[in-house]
């Protein structure tokens, strides 16, 4: 039982930094391409706080909003997703 734990544990921090990691890049990209949050929440028709949390890595998207997201920052999924799971074990 103890072991289940552990591994169910190690994967939730898995999640967390993956999380962490892609709403790093989101915000990365977003300002590289001058976009401010309040701008592009409006794009998503989201608040602005829902994409706090997802920059923050406080929220797990849905796919159809990393498309979106996608779609308004003028990127591919590959642009977003490359290199997020390097470095988590």
């Amino acid at each position: 039982m103890e072991n289940k734990e552990k591994k169910e544990n190690k994967r939730e921090e898995e999640e967390q930094i993956f999380l962490k990691k892609l709403g790093e890049r989101i915000t990365a990209i977003r300002k590289e391409k001058d976009v401010k949050q309040v701008e592009l929440s409006s794009r998503l028709n989201i608040e602005k706080a829902n994409l706090s949390r997802i920059e923050a890595g406080n929220t797990n998207p849905t796919i159809l909003m990393l498309r979106k997201i996608c779609k308004h920052l003028e990127i591919d999924w590959d642009d977003l997703l490359k290199d997020l799971n390097n470095n988590i074990q």
